[in-house]
């Protein structure tokens, strides 16, 4: 694809001429997506699709800082039924409890925060009673 024009020939001939040969070596059928369906652009036009687009192939996404410290919760809670020792559910606590702390030292932006820290002895003994029933 580097060579360069030649004089009297068309723009759009050459072009296409450079795509036929392309495609006769073979050298897009390795590119991503090849022989599948385009996407539906029946949707409205948005300014931030390809952000939102690798967001999404990369499974990142982004949550105000008070919604994200509610998941981290959430997942502590998680981890805390699939914790096999009594230290480990001891250190998931103070982790979460550490940043909880923080984050009502000084109030993140977004929607209010609306949890506490976590109780880590009832915690633990609630744990500790899962265990032996």
């Amino acid at each position: 694809m580097t060579e360069r024009k030649p004089p009297g020939v068309s723009f759009e001939s050459f072009v296409d001429k450079q795509i036929r040969e392309a495609s006769e070596r073979g050298e897009f059928s390795t590119l991503p997506g090849f022989g599948k369906p385009l996407p539906d652009d029946s949707a409205p036009y948005d300014e931030l699709w390809w952000i939102k687009g690798k967001m999404h192939r990369e499974g990142a996404s982004v949550l105000p800082p008070s919604l994200a410290l509610r998941k981290a919760a959430e997942d502590a809670e998680a981890e805390v039924a699939a914790a096999v020792s009594e230290s480990q559910v001891r250190r998931i606590l103070g982790e979460i409890n550490t940043k909880i702390a923080e984050a009502l030292a000084r109030p993140p932006a977004g929607p209010p925060l609306n949890i506490k820290p976590f109780d880590v002895e009832a915690t633990v003994e609630r744990w500790r009673e899962e265990r032996t029933s």
